[in-house]
């Protein structure tokens, strides 16, 4: 069991039970809330066995990104009030990045809010959207768009759960651990495996991911500076995913990320931030992992480019991007024009082709 300091939280890494039990320990709750989908419920809370000694009310909620809007805070909220949850009750979000952004986010507006537990249970929420305190919901198709900063009292990644996943989600998730090397770790980048990547030691890596995060959100809590680079391929990403929400096959965030960091490669070696040898070295490592890239979705440039118009990162009009200094440095703030983004996703079915 290890634990890291994170501002005023801790993230606790190693066996969930246990580090719920120590939390729970000497805390005084009104009541515990426990918000599962129905793939955490089945997987996931019979190893809690911590939760099955003490009084807990469980709501669940649908999976999927399509959920993660305010109808669903509405009838968590409703189930809340109903089971007479207080000021003094605690919400423990046991799932993905769904569960973890939109119970964090209902637990921080319940009665001004009220304390929260993260347990992420995929890879992508346990390296990436449990820590830092970033909670939002999505609203009329624009992703995570309604939300605020919040940190949680504490974090508790267990990578046993990762046996739980099926191989996309693992897949989705290990693109933020890429890009976690890509932006702040030029060793771990050089490391992590690209080809049978799926046969890595997750519990070192994970590990060491988290500390990335870690490092750059305590610099900078609100994203007023350095916190933007963990953006780099979110900008093209986001607008790429959130078309693809209107298809028969919606893109996981890793997926749609993945794509994002080839075509943000390109635009920062066009700029000359990063060599064509590097760009090279980015694109073969993410097309080996993610090949199958939709794309038609690609084709739908000016649906792109009007979804990126609603990106958090723009000010007075312009489109803000992080981009690549070099293979494991960011830079944020950089205006990129409408043909840059053309020309970048012209690289990148060029490159799927």
């Amino acid at each position: 069991m290890k634990e890291i300091s994170v501002a005023d939280y801790s993230i606790v890494y190693g066996d969930a039970d246990t580090a719920i039990q120590r939390y729970l320990k000497n805390r005084d709750y009104s009541s515990i809330t426990v918000i599962v989908d129905e793939n955490t419920k089945e997987h996931c809370l019979p190893r809690l066995t911590s939760l099955h000694a003490v009084d807990i009310s469980l709501i669940e909620i649908s999976s999927g990104e399509v959920n993660k809007i305010l109808q669903t805070c509405e009838s968590i909220w409703a189930q809340m009030s109903e089971q007479y949850v207080d000021r003094h009750g605690l919400v423990i979000n046991l799932g993905g990045g769904v569960i973890g952004d939109m119970g964090g986010f209902a637990a921080s507006c319940y009665m001004r809010g009220i304390d929260f537990v993260q347990v992420p249970t995929t890879l992508l929420s346990q390296v990436d959207a449990s820590i830092g305190g970033k909670l939002a919901v999505d609203f009329k198709g624009l992703k995570n768009f309604i939300g605020l900063f919040k940190n949680p009292n504490q974090v508790i990644v267990d990578p046993e759960f990762i046996k739980t996943l099926p191989h996309e989600e693992l897949r989705s998730g290990y693109a933020e651990m890429l890009k976690h090397a890509l932006i702040k770790d030029a060793v771990i980048w050089e490391r992590l495996p690209k080809r049978e990547w799926d046969h890595t030691d997750w519990t070192t890596e994970i590990y060491e991911s988290i500390l990335i995060k870690k490092a750059v959100v305590e610099e900078d809590p609100t994203e007023k500076g350095l916190r933007k680079i963990l953006n780099f391929g979110h900008t093209i990403g986001h607008a790429v995913e959130t078309i693809s929400f209107s298809t028969s096959t919606p893109l996981l965030h890793g997926e749609a990320i993945a794509a994002g960091m080839i075509c943000e490669s390109y635009i920062s070696q066009q700029r000359g931030y990063i060599s064509s040898t590097q760009l090279e070295e980015v694109t073969h490592a993410f097309l080996t992992i993610y090949d199958d890239i939709n794309l038609d979705l690609l084709n739908r440039t000016d649906e792109i480019i009007v979804a990126l118009s609603s990106d958090k990162k723009n000010r007075g009009g312009k489109l803000l991007f992080s981009l690549l200094d070099h293979l494991g440095s960011g830079n944020y703030n950089i205006e990129v024009n409408h043909q840059e983004i053309r020309d970048s996703l012209e690289y990148l079915l060029t490159q799927v082709k």
